[in-house]
């Protein structure tokens, strides 16, 4: 089932293009990731998704139904959306127990598999200026999963933190879409992230979308060198090495 879905999606901002006629679908059930260098288009591309950003042009639909913009949402974003960014959205000078008590659409015992899952239910009782990097983020991770999404954004959430607390995330992340099978979409710009992550991975440049398919398919066939330079360059290389050892038609 198609549960996300992009169509014809336009935004400039200026004379710059920043989406230019993509479409996208986001299967229920799926691992995605948007993939692309800096100024691609990936994390106006998933604020748009989210209902968070007006397009110029083009249509968001969940389940079949237009997803609102800010131009015709006081609160811009849908409830069955989740979006969760690198910069954590936490308020400051609340407890954790008061956040999480603000966002809970669950009963007592899914609320508590999560704050498990996420492991922050030893966190509830300190304020938010006495977190870590990576405990405000598995905070702001377990907050939005406590209004029930349909679907997780994910705009480079591992981008801030350390080796460490980045693990931890992953591993919070990874447990919870088990659980839950939650579709999830994962901005990224890192080959690491991005290939074990996802099922299906789009790469944008310029505003669309360059080259569709499995992890597999685009680390072993790049449509072209853009997108293998984003996984690496082994894909380049050994194409060099082909073209060199091919004997010339010239000779």
């Amino acid at each position: 089932m198609d549960l996300l879905v992009g169509q014809h999606l336009g935004k400039r901002f200026g004379d710059r293009d920043v989406l230019s006629n993509l479409n996208i679908v986001i299967a229920e059930g799926s691992a995605v990731v948007i993939a692309g260098g800096t100024g691609s288009g990936k994390s106006t591309l998933l604020k748009i998704l989210a209902g968070l950003m007006e397009p110029d042009e083009g249509t968001v639909l969940f389940k079949g139904e237009r997803v609102e913009g800010p131009l015709t949402k006081l609160i811009p974003g849908h409830n069955k959306i989740a979006y969760l960014s690198q910069y954590f959205e936490l308020r400051n000078n609340y407890r954790v127990e008061e956040i999480f008590d603000i966002a809970n659409r669950l009963e007592d015992s899914q609320a508590e598999q999560i704050f498990e899952l996420c492991k922050v239910d030893h966190l509830v009782k300190r304020r938010t200026d006495q977190l870590s990097g990576g405990e405000r983020q598995r905070i702001a991770l377990a907050r939005v999963l406590l209004t029930k999404p349909g679907v997780l954004l994910l705009d480079e959430p591992f981008s801030n933190l350390d080796l460490i607390q980045k693990t931890a995330l992953k591993n919070a992340l990874s447990s919870v879409i088990a659980a839950f099978q939650l579709t999830t979409v994962l901005v990224s710009h890192d080959p690491v992230d991005i290939l074990s992550f996802a099922e299906i991975i789009h790469v944008m440049r310029d505003g669309t979308i360059l080259q569709t398919g499995s992890p597999h398919d685009i680390y072993y066939h790049p449509k072209d060198e853009y997108v293998a330079g984003l996984f690496g360059y082994s894909a380049v290389v050994d194409e060099f090495q082909r073209a060199i050892e091919r004997p010339s038609d010239n000779l």
